[in-house]
């Protein structure tokens, strides 16, 4: 094994094969270790999450160190049939590439039993292993932006299925219409760890047409339901130039779908505004883009805006304005409409209302993940959105909160502290100087999925070789073939193919959150990249 850092609370361990990894992961999870929050396990790795305040990265690396790999993870019984209507755009490249007729790689494809090794990259996407070693084709060179919902792949080693319109470099081979990811389903990914599948041939099984494939949407069904109160305090939104989100503290316990945990982008803000209109921690807020919202209230209530400092306007039934602060608890009367300015700093303004607002969560949580197309829908202009009353667990406002740091404008320049690793060593020296020593822009193409970065140099990359999938932490900075880096905030993918070049300390996370479009970024290495030593046993 090789222990690699991620950040200051995520460790990466490399194995010799996917083998190995299932059978440290299947350890783990039967015989568990004090500290360890998550796993993500992927084609050679298993990327491991703790709690500092239990344990530590060269601790985990000793303990680990000693789990025998020898047994194999017992894989579950269940077999999942897919119907396929081979008919990707893909399959003569693939037949090309394997020397096969084009009937041959189907026949080939569906005689094969694969088995569900991880999900990851969106949610119900499985990688699976165990096809017709034949049938192991490289990714296209060149990706495509958008591939359709149910198209079946062939990527590397693995064969999967594509549960929602995506991004994606694998040869598509086909299309199915069942849906691989329905958040009405229990569970909602069709494909769960273990699970054997099998692909039927449409054309050979079924004359008639098969239905239009389903695409996920957010979807409300299943959720915690709260019943309607004719007297509730409700808003109507009356602007929303950016769609709000409801967001929490994050969706924790679903990698094994596929799921990442999203949350408030910036944790800090989120919960501030919490506290200062007393509600329980976690409660729901939404999270406002630069500001720009305005919204009408039928009764008595108490907000809070933190975050990015967006002016405040009040107007009341009789026509009158003022203005309030953020950071501080605000009374509202019924016919009040609330109009935020656009945000001259930062970029990101949390929205609070005292008892909190009526949204059921989805896989236990509130947040809206934009990539994963997983919880509550937007909030746009028109959304009617209901205040809930105050319980015996709330707490006095609170008058004495301000923003943890100076949010930064689209002029300044953000210093961010990195982690170093875990593959600082696929890059030359000069890569690893530029990253600290050049400064970055913010393009317009960023969003909670993660900051696209551009600067007049490269990372030069020591090993061009193809990275297998590996998960990925939230502050990563990952490197794609442009050479030009990406840094990931919550709503990125759960695995990746680039290699991750450094990861934003954890303390600098909600700072990132909030760097607006066009401000610029410079990295500061508080690391240099080594491999974690296991103490001796």
């Amino acid at each position: 094994m090789r222990f690699l850092p991620v950040s200051l609370t995520v460790l990466l361990v490399e194995l010799a094969d996917l083998e190995e990894t299932l059978a440290l992961f299947a350890s783990l999870e039967a015989d568990a270790i004090a500290g360890i929050e998550d796993m993500v396990p992927a084609a050679r790795t298993l990327m491991i999450r703790f709690r500092p305040e239990i344990t530590d990265a060269r601790t985990l690396a000793t303990l680990i160190a000693r789990r025998d790999l020898s047994v194999k993870p017992a894989f579950s019984d269940r077999l999942v049939e897919v119907p396929v209507r081979y008919d990707g755009e893909d399959l003569a490249d693939v037949a090309a590439l394997t020397g096969l007729s084009i009937d041959a790689v189907i026949a080939r494809h569906t005689q094969s039993i694969f088995t569900v090794a991880f999900c990851g990259f969106a949610p119900g996407f499985g990688y699976l292993v165990g096809g017709d070693p034949v049938l192991q084709v490289p990714r296209r060179q060149t990706p495509r932006t958008k591939i359709a919902a149910g198209s079946v792949a062939l990527g590397g080693a693995f064969c999967g299925v594509y549960p929602q319109s995506s991004p994606g470099g694998w040869q598509i081979i086909g299309t199915t219409p069942l849906k691989m990811w329905d958040i009405t389903r229990d569970p909602p990914a069709l494909f769960q760890p273990g699970d054997r599948v099998r692909f039927i041939d449409l054309a050979r099984h079924c004359a008639a047409t098969p239905p239009s494939i389903a695409t996920s949407v957010p979807d409300t069904s299943g959720q915690e339901k709260v019943e309607a109160n004719a007297n509730a305090v409700t808003l109507e939104v009356l602007a929303a130039p950016m769609p709000a989100l409801f967001q929490d503290a994050g969706r924790f316990g679903q990698t094994g779908q596929g799921v990442s945990s999203s949350g408030a982008l910036d944790q800090g803000a989120f919960k501030a505004a919490n506290r200062v209109v007393g509600n329980p921690a976690g409660t729901p807020c939404l999270e406002i883009t630069l500001g720009s919202f305005s919204f009408r209230v039928n009764g008595r209530a108490v907000m809070a805006l933190t975050g990015a400092p967006c002016p405040i306007t009040i107007r009341d039934h009789a026509g009158r304005t003022h203005s309030a602060e953020t950071y501080q608890p605000i009374s509202l009367e019924a016919g009040d409409v609330v109009t935020l300015g656009f945000a001259s700093c930062g970029a990101r303004s949390y929205l609070a209302l005292r008892g909190g607002f009526q949204v059921a969560p989805v896989l236990g949580s509130a947040s809206t993940d934009t990539l994963a197309v997983v919880g509550p829908a937007p909030v746009v202009s028109g959304t009617i959105l209901t205040v809930l009353p105050c319980r015996a667990a709330f707490h006095a406002v609170s008058l004495t909160e301000a923003p943890a740091f100076p949010h930064p404008s689209a002029t300044d320049v953000v210093t961010l502290d990195v982690i170093m690793g875990p593959r600082s060593d696929w890059f030359t020296e000069k890569g690893i100087a530029t990253l600290s020593e050049q400064v970055y822009t913010v393009t317009p193409q960023s969003n909670r999925i993660g900051i696209r970065l551009s600067g007049a140099e490269t990372l030069e990359r020591a090993i061009t070789a193809e990275l297998p999938s590996e998960g990925t932490a939230t502050g990563a900075i990952q490197v794609p073939h442009s050479g030009q880096p990406v840094l990931f905030l919550a709503d990125h993918p759960l695995t990746g193919g680039y290699p991750v070049i450094a990861n934003v300390a954890e303390y600098h996370l909600d700072l990132a959150g909030q760097i607006p479009v066009n401000a610029r970024i410079r990295f500061r290495p508080v690391t240099r990249f080594a491999a974690i030593d296991p103490a001796a046993i």
